[in-house]
């Protein structure tokens, strides 16, 4: 993922990781430090800075699933049906993420695009999708109708818009 980060460096995307100990346990970290700690001393160590955006630990299956993940599975083919012996959560349904580092890409307009099974791992197996969706034409403010409205203080200033990688990690 970090090969990615470097290589659209200014362009508009972001990679999001999602750490999960669903998968053979592989994310014993009990918080954001721990794992970060973990990266830049111990795999792959060698203080390694990860050039992505990483959350907190969460669960990407099961009955204690991030919403994220439910919108995401839900929206997009699914990659695999085996499932490994070594996977830690319960109900296991066919759509589930199957392993650490299956990928979502989601376009500038919010909505699912792709779903990478956890075996691609060669960057340049995504650029071409990543670079597809830049060049992508999204609808602006003023293409899309509004119902006219009393703005409030509830209101919050929308970021940009950017492409999105999200990464079950």
């Amino acid at each position: 993922m970090n090969a990615l980060a470097e290589f659209y460096g200014n362009e508009d995307i972001v990679i999001l990781g999602f750490p999960c100990n669903q998968f053979g346990k592989q994310e014993p970290g009990a918080n954001a430090t721990e794992i970060f700690n973990g990266i830049h001393h111990v795999r792959p160590g060698g203080g390694f800075e990860t050039k992505i955006i990483l959350f907190e630990k969460t669960e990407v299956n099961g009955k204690n699933e991030n919403e994220i993940f439910t919108f995401l599975k839900s929206a997009c083919e699914y990659t695999d049906t085996d499932f490994s012996s070594n996977i830690f959560y319960e109900p296991k349904r066919v759509g589930d993420i199957h392993w650490n580092f299956e990928k979502f890409l989601i376009g500038r307009d919010g909505k699912p695009r792709a779903r990478f099974h956890p075996r691609v791992t060669n960057p340049e197996d995504l650029k071409s999708d990543l670079t597809a969706l830049l060049y992508e034409e999204v609808p602006t403010l003023s293409q899309v109708p509004v119902v006219p409205r009393v703005p409030s203080a509830a209101d919050k200033t929308v970021p940009s818009a950017q492409i999105s990688l999200a990464d079950a990690c």
